[in-house]
């Protein structure tokens, strides 16, 4: 099996063969090695691309794309499993004896515990300097039942159980603290833990022990893997959730010239003819192909046209006052500036219309002010008069208003 595989994030390039043992007549299948060049990008670039396996009489492979070499090595040395077993294996009747000792360290059987070796010596032990804060309350718990908690009116206490209400934290234990107190733990200065003799070289260590080796049974040498079974069809492995992927243009042959001529003859004026349509946009799209293998670059990206971008407005953009092209023809900000002083204007006409109208209305009101003035002064006199006149007259006969002879003179 030879071709590109894409599982998720997960992207190879496979050359697999099956070898035939010459003693069993089993099959097996030999993995290449991992590709050491990166070829993501023909997953992506939606471009058409050449796959192509070169295996040598000399056991040599070489796995190209696009006529690049990305993957090559040796039949022999560079495929997993290997394609010859080993000569010798281990055998696996044989086993450890009984007085084997493969350990390189042992306690030291002459070492005892120190008598002052407290095995039972807690870890910690109570601060004995610590003291109960005052209004410490013993007997108040640190939860309580939330009173704002109600059951919900769809439990059954039959199928739910029986309903309690939430805890929240106690609001008395906030200030101080509540329940029992106990007094913080500290480090213990007299714990040393279990005790355990020192390591020691073990005098009785003869090494790891490893069966022995024997003649492998089923050894046999292929110098000659290249000779691989005879090719009696071709088809495709293919399972994908992708669409627009085609194949095309297969050959099989044992001369790389013809290889190579057929390349020339259909992949080569294929891509081409790509390259001729992506010419438009050939720089850009080679920019984003390039991130495809290294996203850093689109920092780069980023800085590269941001930079320009901001110094050309600052810079070279024409200021609103003086850097603006004078000329004798109307312009948009002509009219503009026009429309915007004739509205200027209306308003400032409005405004003084506006004070005229109160000046007038406020020499209006000053007169009307005065006028029932003078009419209250009038009226007083009358009054005066009329009093007058009762006391120096008979009292026969209608009193006339001299206001109302007045206006007869008049």
């Amino acid at each position: 099996m030879f071709g590109p595989d894409k599982c998720g994030a997960d992207s190879k390039f496979h050359f697999i063969f099956r070898h035939k043992n010459p003693k069993t007549g089993e099959f097996e299948e030999k993995h290449a090695k991992k590709p050491s060049e990166s070829f993501a990008h023909v997953f992506t670039d939606k471009k058409t691309h050449l796959f192509t396996l070169i295996v040598q009489p000399d056991n040599s492979f070489d796995m190209l794309i696009d006529q690049v070499s990305i993957n090559a090595g040796n039949l022999l040395e560079d495929v997993n499993p290997p394609v010859n077993p080993p000569e010798e294996i281990a055998d696996p009747k044989d086993s450890k004896p009984e007085d084997w000792d493969d350990r390189k360290k042992i306690p030291d059987p002459d070492a005892t515990k120190p008598d002052d070796w407290d095995e039972d010596a807690p870890k910690k032990i109570p601060n004995s300097d610590a003291v109960k804060p005052d209004g410490w309350l013993d007997d108040e718990p640190d939860l309580i039942a939330d009173p704002d908690s109600e059951k919900p009116e769809d439990w059954d206490d039959e199928m739910d159980g029986e309903w309690e209400p939430a805890k929240i934290q106690n609001p008395l234990c906030e200030d101080v603290g509540c329940g029992e107190w106990k007094p913080e733990m500290l480090d213990n200065p007299d714990y040393k833990g279990k005790w355990k003799a020192p390591m020691v070289d073990n005098p009785a260590y003869k090494g790891e022990w490893s069966p022995r080796m024997i003649p492998n049974p089923n050894y046999f040498q292929d110098l000659e893997p290249f000779k691989m079974t005879s090719i009696g069809s071709l088809g495709l492995e293919l399972w994908t959730m992708n669409n627009d992927i085609l194949f095309d243009n297969f050959i099989i042959t044992s001369s790389r010239e013809v290889a190579d001529q057929w390349a020339a003859d259909s992949w080569a004026l294929k891509s081409g003819d790509e390259q001729s349509v992506l010419s438009g946009d050939g720089v850009v799209s080679g920019l984003l192909s390039a991130t495809d293998e290294r996203p850093w670059l689109w920092a780069v990206y980023a800085l590269v046209v941001i930079i320009p971008i901001f110094l050309c407005a600052r810079f070279c953009s024409p200021s609103k006052k003086g850097d603006l092209k004078k000329t004798d023809d109307v312009t948009e900000d002509d009219e503009a500036e026009e429309e915007t002083q004739a509205e200027e204007e209306a308003a400032a006409e409005e405004e003084e219309n506006t004070e005229e109208k109160e000046e007038e209305s406020k020499t209006v009101r000053q007169r009307k002010k005065k006028a029932s003035k003078s009419d209250l002064e009038t009226k007083e006199g009358d009054d005066v008069d009329s009093g007058e006149a009762s006391k120096d007259g008979s009292g026969d006969g209608p009193r006339k208003s001299p206001r109302r002879k007045k206006s007869q003179k008049d």
